[in-house]
């Protein structure tokens, strides 16, 4: 499960983070909001490459926006694998998104607490977030749907419906769904 939840989960990573950027250049046509070079100072900084002022080299910013997108991407396939699947799942995952860019960001020194932006800066990056993890989410699911069910929704459907007590699923029948058999 977890060697297709690496293969996946880049794939599913990279597609959220073409759909965010598109996403992110109609919204700046609008806006008329200027590029954001936060993913390169974040990488200058984690790699110990020198900054400049104002614009950061491209590959920088490209580098680090798709690499973190499909590294992270990875989580969402996990989750499909295991059987978190659809808009909750999704809406699970963008908050880790969201959390991963915040921890990298603050632990540099790049960036400074979302608490303390402007409400429209916030609310943007929330959007696009929201794009990248639906959109991850959608192609995980879409992946991991060929696979099969996940353990997780082989136990939810030994009583359907919203119910407690049910109880763990025999670890041979986990066993199996892990190999793509149940």
């Amino acid at each position: 499960m977890l060697t297709r939840a690496v293969w996946q989960g880049m794939i599913a990573g990279l597609a959220g983070a073409a759909v965010m950027t598109a996403a992110e250049k109609v919204e700046q046509r609008f806006t008329g909001r200027p590029d954001s070079y936060m993913p390169a100072r974040v990488l200058s900084r984690l790699i110990g490459l020198p900054e400049r002022p104002g614009r950061q080299p491209l590959w920088r910013n490209l580098t680090m926006h798709y690499g973190q997108a499909a590294l992270v991407g990875i989580v969402r396939s996990v989750m499909a694998q295991s059987g978190l699947r659809g808009p909750v799942a999704s809406g699970m995952f963008t908050v880790v998104r969201l959390t991963t860019d915040q921890i990298l960001e603050n632990a540099t020194g790049a960036g400074a607490p979302p608490q303390t932006w402007p409400r429209r800066e916030l609310v943007v990056d929330v959007l696009h977030k929201a794009v990248y993890g639906f959109t991850t989410g959608a192609v995980a699911d879409a992946l991991a749907e060929r696979d099969g069910p996940g353990p997780g929704q082989v136990h939810a459907q030994l009583r359907p419906g919203r119910r407690s007590g049910v109880g763990p699923i025999p670890p041979r029948v986990a066993a199996l769904v892990r190999r793509g058999r149940g």
